[in-house]
């Protein structure tokens, strides 16, 4: 990934995550879709992040829409292979996580022949001619099972050597892995080299669990990150007692009672240093040197709006430090400067 590219993904906080407009959990009214995304970008996010896989092709197609007559040159986009959609007039309406979603079946397909296919794909649902950033997305175990060696292989024999030979004709800016699996990134970059990992939830106020060996890792590699799920799905933005009397979700599941204590004390330090927990779960994974962009999902555009000057706020030094001194947060996490 030229520097250039990586210098524009750090300038740009946050950036757009579109798993939302893809319908995840509730349903975005497609005007409402196209309207959030023309305000991001006449506010100044220049990164859009989507994929296949948000609504079945449902957040690429509007985040296409929204985007056409900008220049494509004063925005930064990416998406994601590994999954081929396949047109079935029977498939059901609400898959993954997703409600209303377009009448396909998703295809696990890792090979170059695929990567080759999803990308062309996801180029016509998104009206551009090339993508900036492509990430190899969910190639972990959890998501694979018995198949998840085939599909690693694939990965490593088949997709990534198609996606360097874009990268050197200029096709795509850069590609790594879009996961929120620590030990697949390590065991990639054991056989391979990448310019950029995607990770969600894996290095948040809430969960550190990549700082001891990936994030080093990066370090030494020159693998820029882009964090995504800044908010582990939910519990980091409605703390640990939703105000609207539903369970916070951690990993898009319901959050084991051990996190919401922790969420609960780091609520209790905001509130002592008047600090939103929105702010600080945007500011945290930032301070590291290996992380060079953090991508939020947001629904409308007062959500957005929020993300934005969340991201800005200042918070005091002394916060951080006090996160640290109550065992709150990693002893060794790199502390964000005063903004």
């Amino acid at each position: 990934m030229n520097s250039s590219l990586r210098q524009r993904l750090y300038a740009n906080a946050p950036g757009f995550g579109g798993a939302p407009l893809g319908n995840l959990f509730h349903a975005v009214a497609e005007d409402d879709a196209i309207a959030l995304v023309r305000h991001a970008h006449a506010v100044g996010v220049r990164y859009f992040d989507t994929a296949p896989h948000y609504g079945n092709g449902l957040s690429e197609i509007r985040i296409g829409k929204a985007l056409r007559g900008i220049a494509r040159d004063n925005y930064l986009l990416s998406s994601k292979i590994g999954r081929i959609l396949v047109a079935d007039r029977a498939a059901p309406r609400e898959q993954n996580g997703y409600v209303g979603v377009l009448p396909y079946r998703q295809r696990w397909d890792y090979s170059r022949r695929g990567t080759l296919r999803s990308i062309e794909d996801s180029l016509q649902r998104l009206g551009v001619s090339r993508l900036d950033i492509v990430y190899i997305h969910d190639i972990d175990r959890n998501t694979h099972g018995t198949a998840y060696a085939q599909c690693f292989e694939d990965v490593v024999a088949e997709a990534i050597p198609a996606l360097a030979e874009m990268r050197e004709a200029g096709l795509i800016g850069g590609f790594g892995l879009g996961v929120n699996d620590i030990r697949v990134c390590v065991d990639v970059l054991a056989r391979v080299d990448l310019d950029i990992l995607l990770l969600a939830g894996r290095y948040t106020l809430l969960d550190q669990t990549a700082l001891s060996e990936l994030l080093p890792l990066c370090v030494r590699r020159d693998v820029a990150i882009v964090i995504g799920g800044p908010y582990n799905s939910g519990i980091l933005a409605t703390g640990a007692h939703p105000a609207d009397g539903t369970v916070p979700y951690f990993n898009y599941a319901p959050a084991p009672a051990e996190l919401v204590a922790r969420v609960a004390a780091i609520e209790a330090v905001c509130a002592e240093f008047d600090v939103p927990l929105r702010a600080a779960a945007l500011q945290f994974p930032r301070a590291h040197p290996a992380v060079i962009s953090v991508v939020a999902g947001a629904r409308t555009i007062e959500e957005l709006d929020q993300n934005l000057e969340l991201a800005a706020r200042t918070v005091p030094v002394a916060f951080w430090q006090a996160l640290r001194d109550r065992g709150l947060i990693a002893p060794d996490a790199p502390l964000p400067h005063s903004n």
